[in-house]
């Protein structure tokens, strides 16, 4: 045997060398994958909005009277106490007159004159007219006819004077103030609490009616977000909840609690032309210093992440690697000694980043994240490095 082992050694090695190259060739490869781990860590569940933010009391000023309104000299963010002017208003100013319109006005002047003159006269004579009247009325000479006649006559060239010295009084006036300003005594606009001007609405001078929002007064540093949720989610929050404001200009996320929800919803219309239903909650920062209020003002953007559930030891496995089994079921590729296992799991909660395990995984497994159409059940994988 050993004499016929040495002579057939270098064709049994050569067909060792072959079996062991065809072995080789045929063994199957590992997949290379990416691969990610069951743990235990802090997981949240919330809903994410963008919101503004706005000081918690602001007022709008607005024009007490119709009338002329003087320029606004305050700036945003100038400081105003409770009751200080912020501007004034007069009168509102008529047409101004042209020269020959100043000349018809002095013209008119003069007849109005001459018509009160008589008118004047007319009910001097009336008036004693009706004396006379009343006088023999009392003797029975007069009918009672001819007195209520002459009573008239007096009432009516009293009402043709007060016409008359009325229209004097118009024509004077003009004549007098021939540029057209106002008169009278002017309006003060005071600040109905103290604070900083958030904004001037109308700051130039000029004509405004009653009601023209002037300025707005607020405390900047007293600040409140507002986020409006779809009401079918506003549902889900309640007073309290915890919020991470972020892309708020920081370079770290800011911690409120939600205040209120309020319990009025609005339509409103999309950017893409839907209708939704919109609810307002309101949210309050915690622990804002004074440096950040200062960097935050009213009307500013935010994103606000509310937070509905959360868990600081949750078992959890990273969203990539799961997928819906013929079933429906939730499913992964866990790793066991280089092959890939589909195993069913069962989730809770789920976020952007993981699904909280409740049962068929084990903190410390292994499992394929995006597994391709490659990997299948038993199926050779190696994780990248």
């Amino acid at each position: 045997m050993r004499e016929l082992i040495m002579k057939w050694r270098w064709a049994l090695l050569i067909a060792a060398l072959l079996g062991a190259g065809l072995l080789y060739g045929l063994w199957p490869e590992s997949t290379p994958v990416d691969a990610g781990e069951v743990s235990r860590g802090e997981m949240s569940v919330g809903i994410t909005d963008d919101g503004v933010t706005r000081a918690e009391e602001f007022y709008v000023v607005s024009a007490p009277v119709t009338g002329y309104l003087e320029r606004i000299e305050l700036e945003p963010g100038d400081s105003v106490a409770r009751g200080a002017l912020i501007t004034r208003m007069t009168g509102r100013p008529s047409s101004p007159l042209d020269e020959r319109s100043r000349d018809e006005a002095r013209g008119s002047l003069a007849a109005a004159v001459a018509a009160e003159a008589g008118a004047s006269a007319s009910m001097a004579q009336s008036t004693r007219d009706l004396e006379r009247a009343e006088a023999l009325a009392e003797s029975g000479f007069v009918s009672k006819a001819q007195l209520e006649g002459a009573r008239t006559r007096v009432a009516t060239d009293r009402s043709a004077v007060a016409q008359a010295r009325g229209e004097i009084a118009r024509l004077r006036a003009m004549i007098a103030n021939p540029d057209g300003r106002g008169s009278g005594a002017p309006v003060p606009v005071r600040a109905p609490a103290g604070g900083k001007i958030l904004s001037v609405i109308n700051e130039s001078e000029g004509v405004i009616a009653e009601g023209t929002q002037l300025v707005t007064i607020g405390n900047p540093e007293a600040i409140e977000l507002v986020v409006d949720l779809l009401s079918r989610e506003a549902v889900k929050v309640k007073p309290g909840d915890r919020v991470s404001v972020t892309q708020w200009g920081g370079p770290e996320p800011l911690v409120g609690r939600v205040q209120r929800v309020e319990p009025y919803g609005r339509l409103k219309i999309s950017a893409l032309g839907i209708e939704e239903q919109r609810v307002n909650v309101i949210i309050d920062l915690v622990d804002l210093s004074v440096a950040q209020a200062a960097r935050l003002g009213h009307g500013y953007q935010i994103d606000a992440t509310i937070e509905l559930w959360r868990d600081e030891n949750a078992l959890r496995v990273p969203i990539g690697a799961l997928f819906r089994g013929p079933e429906g079921e939730w499913q992964v590729f866990a790793i066991e000694n280089g092959l890939a296992r589909v195993k069913s799991v069962e989730l809770g909660q789920i976020n952007d980043e993981y699904a909280q395990v409740l049962g068929g995984l084990a903190q410390g497994d292994e499992v394929v994240l995006n597994p391709g159409n490659t990997v299948e059940d038993g199926s050779r994988v190696a994780p990248r490095e």
